[in-house]
């Protein structure tokens, strides 16, 4: 994928990882055309179960490369990135059928936290802090944030969050919900690994289904939704894992899930 993003897949798990420390993991061009199609690869790939979004040094992710983004306006250039690259990067984490584990290792702005909330789990650091960033630079929100941070944190929070941004540390994102865990920075890798090699080893088409019951009853109602499940849980029952799982449960053993 480059040397800015770094893809590596093994046993079920890709790990995808940012890799410009020098620049914060700032998205330069060349950064969002890689995670674009790292994730895409991840996303097709039937031998990724799950996937771990990761990052180098000590930023997960600081958003548009503005030194970059410059250049692009002076030279009469606009904001094509956010169809040519977030929304394709967001409608790959979001919408994938496997779950998508993110290990925020420090500060995640404007688009970086915005993957970061796109994840079905998220890990941080101690030292991690989340800021939307946007009104500082007199732009709106981009990168899924106008769709994920309400579910995260409620309408009320995320108006708060959008237009009056600051750093939010690790337990205080914690305590909103947009984080799961928090840990001390050097236990972060460990356990970020282990919540996604067990997901990894879990029935990936059921996680996939849970993940497109859970977008869909958000904006559907009761019936739709009720419907819907009838749908997806018809698909999960027919799959391998699903016959795997009664099997080792009337056997009285742990079941071997293959992710089909």
């Amino acid at each position: 994928m480059g040397e800015s993003v770094l893809y590596e897949v093994e046993d079920g798990l890709a790990t995808v990882t940012l890799n410009r420390p020098e620049a914060m993991n700032a998205l330069d061009t060349n950064t969002k055309n890689a995670l674009r199609e790292a994730l895409r690869t991840a996303g097709s790939d039937e031998a990724v179960r799950a996937v771990l979004l990761t990052a180098t040094g000590r930023a997960f992710c600081v958003g548009q490369d503005l030194k970059e983004h410059v250049g692009i306006l002076e030279s009469g250039g606009g904001l094509a990135t956010v169809a040519e690259h977030y929304n394709p990067i967001v409608t790959a984490l979001a919408t994938m059928p496997k779950p998508v584990v993110a290990a925020v290792n420090g500060v995640a702005a404007g688009a970086g936290a915005g993957f970061a909330f796109a994840a079905d789990y998220r890990l941080a650091a101690d030292t991690a802090s989340f800021t939307t960033a946007f009104a500082g630079v007199a732009l709106s929100t981009d990168s899924g944030m106008s769709w994920t941070l309400p579910r995260l944190v409620g309408q009320a929070r995320a108006a708060e969050l959008l237009m009056f941004p600051r750093p939010v540390p690790a337990q205080e994102a914690l305590a909103l919900g947009l984080v799961h865990q928090v840990l001390p920075a050097p236990a972060l890798a460990q356990a970020a690994v282990a919540v996604a090699r067990a997901l990894a080893d879990g029935p990936t088409v059921a996680y996939g289904a849970m993940k497109e019951a859970l977008a869909y009853g958000a904006s559907h109602t009761l019936e739709e939704s009720l419907a819907h499940e009838d749908t997806l849980q018809a698909r999960a029952g027919a799959s391998a894992d699903h016959r795997e799982a009664v099997s080792a449960f009337v056997a009285k053993r742990k079941p071997r899930f293959e992710g089909r």
